[in-house]
């Protein structure tokens, strides 16, 4: 199991296309029309989500390329940053009933972060493993 958080996995293929399913989910998902979205009366939870779907972005985008290179992770997080402030934008612009959040941009980036983390430490520990 520990393969998938090294570049000798045989499973990116299979995750680069689950990476882009994702990526297409976090859009179809934030560009619902406002009355499209159910009534939950729980404490931040749009933000909770922003952040659990930020994260699951990143983490699947790392084991499509397993690497923990700072590089590639810092820019891995500026593109989580990017596409969580597009999509807050486009919300705001185009779609019915929503608006620009910028603190759904920050949770984006913490979740993006947050994947982020949990990949590097997954893959320290496959590379413990292996030695």
């Amino acid at each position: 199991m520990w393969i998938l958080f090294t570049s000798a996995s045989p499973h990116k293929k299979r995750a680069r296309w689950l990476a882009i399913a994702w990526t297409l989910l976090i859009f179809i998902l934030c560009l619902l029309p406002g009355n499209e979205l159910p009534k939950v009366n729980l404490p931040f939870i749009d933000k909770w989500a922003h952040v659990i779907l930020f994260a699951g972005f990143s983490f699947l985008w790392l084991c499509a390329g397993p690497t923990a290179r700072i590089t590639n992770l810092f820019i891995l997080l500026l593109v989580s940053i990017f596409i969580g402030w597009l999509v807050e934008y486009i919300q705001g612009a185009f779609v019915p009933g929503r608006y620009q959040d910028n603190m759904d941009t920050l949770a984006d980036a913490i979740g993006g972060l947050a994947g982020i983390l949990l990949f590097v430490l997954l893959y320290y520990y496959a590379r413990s493993k292996a030695v």
